[in-house]
């Protein structure tokens, strides 16, 4: 495995990388082209100076999904698998409206940020679930979020840095901060209270998933969660990059279907 997009998502997506790896052959490429998908729209605001020009990458790939032929290292194999039915438009245009939300981030409830996990990494482990052949698709929601959830919290420095913060607002203010006053200072008491309220609203959509069956050949799909709660349940103590406890813990979930 050695194309252009297994290298991208090896490189910028170990986490699902190592989970693609448990799923079934026949579709591995089909689920490493959604994950680098999945990276490009997750580009588009990183890359873009202003919020206008990260909605014009949006949607180009929105025009990728919707059928335009487009040269490009993913676009092309991505087109293919929707060709091919292997990967479906309606589970892949929410991924992009979740980013189209994503660049402002400007979210007033918890219920708002539930709903936006829910719909971009829920919804991407949605359309995993779906290429590997899942009968209800939508039972991978929250053990999507979950670990969509995890990763905002991982990444609450960085993002600060870059004078963003994806939490909701209304948590904020129960701990007296504004979104700014967050950014000012992420390491502060009242960010850290935020953030232990935040590991509990990951673990709550953790549990969620937890009553949802997933078929053995489409548990790849998600596996992310295993990784998921391993962070929520150290947290603070997050090791980046994964040490060797988590790589044998989603090998031994995809071995046994146990997640």
């Amino acid at each position: 495995m050695n194309d252009p997009v297994t290298d991208l998502v090896r490189r910028h997506d170990p986490d699902r990388f190592l989970t693609a790896l448990f799923a079934p052959p026949a579709r591995r490429d089909a689920l490493l082209a959604l994950y680098a998908f999945n990276h490009e729209l997750a580009r588009a605001r990183e890359v873009a100076s202003e919020a206008p020009l990260a909605l014009i990458r949006l949607q180009w790939w929105r025009e990728v999904v919707e059928g335009e032929d487009k040269r490009h290292e993913v676009a092309t194999p991505l087109t293919a698998c929707l060709a091919a039915g292997i990967l479906n438009p309606a589970h892949l245009l929410p991924l992009i409206e979740a980013r189209e939300t994503e660049v402002y981030g400007d979210f007033e409830t918890l219920a708002d940020w539930r709903a936006w996990l829910l719909a971009g990494a829920g919804g991407l482990a949605v359309a995993a679930a779906s290429a590997l052949g899942a009968p209800d698709p939508d039972a991978a929601r929250p053990f999507g979020a979950a670990y969509g959830a995890a990763g905002v919290l991982r990444a609450t420095g960085v993002l600060a840095g870059q004078g963003a913060c994806l939490l909701p607002r209304d948590a904020l203010l129960r701990h007296g901060l504004s979104p700014e006053a967050f950014i000012d200072d992420p390491g502060s008491p009242a960010a850290r209270a935020v953030l232990a309220d935040m590991v509990s609203e990951a673990k709550r959509l953790l549990g969620e998933g937890q009553r949802a069956p997933i078929p053995r050949p489409a548990v790849a799909s998600i596996l992310p969660a295993v990784l998921a709660r391993r962070d929520l349940d150290r947290w603070p103590a997050v090791a980046m990059p994964r040490r060797l406890g988590d790589r044998l813990a989603v090998v031994f979930a995809g071995m046994t279907g146990r997640v």
